[in-house]
């Protein structure tokens, strides 16, 4: 009767002790996207997929038994707010890591920030100056979108093999779109590329007819748009307007149904570069990103993210991301420099953007393996050919 009594006694001091147990502390991650303001079409589902990964990794046991704690802010698409989130991030919520922002912009002003903290951060930014030495050291600063300069190397090496080599460029004249213009006139020797016009526009401007007529009048055999947002359908549907049947090719910011709702019947025939998220139907089933993307969106779709807000090219970038630092924690926890070496030393992680190597030198791993060419047919995202 003793045992019995014992063994009982044990059994509920054993629960007590689990019930009384403390919850392992929670790894607190800063995310900050543009959730208002012109960049928010981008910013808020960005938000989203970065709570939806965070939830993911907490339902696998988090950080080797800690739980992500993610504090989120949203930037208003300003970079002096982003600039101020990312100081109470730090300096208050105390995180170990951060995630965002959305612009490149927003990602500059951030930049001196993190690097004088010695945060490690990971930008969903398009832009390269973030990490280019040019702007100053990028330590503790990453990107997970491809390069921009990546990205003209896919156009043009495609531009190359249709053998169009007279372009005419039109750049928005915002951060983005000077970063483009830098790297389209400074790669454009290697492929053959010669300009016969330049233009630019404002990114908030509502025609770009003026440019786009002077485009017209120099006979390009191709016109790049480089922009990110709705200025890249209203070029589309002026260039419509003009008659104007010279191939239109847009960045890697534009791939997404938002082009093709905004621009209608003049997307049609549209090419650009993008992740392998807008054709993973297309990819065969050796490519080792196939199997990651079709995760990504199962769980997209099932939390009918994609009702409000279509998968596009920009919705794999938080998912990267989180892994990225995630991945890098669970091997040397959360101490700030320790942290940083892992993230740097990443060789190999396959994610929805592509296949992730990073150097001292890269801090964003990704090379042009990792993008196709699309183009809008019947209405939607296919290969082009």
């Amino acid at each position: 009767m003793k045992s019995k009594l014992a063994i009982i006694l044990a059994i509920a001091l054993v629960g007590a002790l689990a019930v009384a147990a403390p919850a392992a502390e929670p790894i607190k991650i800063g995310a900050f996207f543009a959730l208002s303001g012109p960049a928010a079409p981008i910013g808020t589902p960005t938000k989203l997929v970065a709570e939806m990964v965070v939830k993911k990794i907490n339902q696998e046991g988090g950080i080797n038994g800690q739980p992500i704690e993610l504090v989120v802010g949203d930037t208003e698409s300003d970079p002096a707010k982003a600039a101020s989130i990312a100081k109470k991030f730090i300096f208050s919520d105390k995180v170990a890591a951060i995630i965002g922002p959305t612009s490149t912009g927003e990602g500059m002003q951030v930049k001196k920030i993190v690097e004088e903290a010695g945060v490690p951060t990971f930008m969903t930014v398009g832009g390269d100056p973030p990490i280019m030495k040019e702007t100053g050291p990028f330590t503790y600063v990453f990107k997970s979108p491809q390069r921009s300069s990546t990205a003209v190397k896919k156009l043009y090496g495609y531009l190359k093999e249709k053998k169009l080599t007279k372009v005419a460029l039109l750049t928005a004249s915002d951060p983005f779109g000077k970063d483009g213009a830098v790297w389209l006139k400074k790669l454009a020797p290697d492929f053959g590329v010669t300009f016969v016009a330049e233009e630019s526009f404002g990114p908030k401007d509502t025609d770009m007819t003026p440019q786009l007529t002077k485009i017209k009048n120099a006979a390009p055999q191709a016109i790049i748009v480089w922009t990110i947002g709705p200025a890249g359908a209203i070029v589309a549907k002026n260039k419509a307007q003009l008659g104007l049947s010279t191939p239109l090719f847009q960045c890697h910011g534009q791939p997404g149904p938002e082009y093709i709702q905004l621009a209608g019947k003049a997307a049609e025939g549209d090419r650009m570069p993008a992740t392998k998220l807008m054709a993973v139907g297309q990819l065969p089933d050796s490519d080792p990103q196939k199997k990651v993307i079709q995760e990504f969106i199962k769980l997209y779709t099932d939390a009918q993210y994609d009702k409000q807000f279509p998968i596009n090219t920009h919705s794999g970038y938080a998912w990267d991301a989180i892994y990225l630092v995630t991945n890098a924690m669970k091997k040397a926890g959360a101490d700030p420099k320790k942290l940083r070496d892992a993230i740097e030393g990443t060789k190999g992680y396959v994610g929805v953007s592509g296949v992730y190597n990073l150097t001292p030198e890269d801090h964003n791993g990704l090379d042009v393996d990792s993008m196709v060419l699309v183009q809008v047919k019947d209405g939607k995202f296919v290969l082009a050919e």
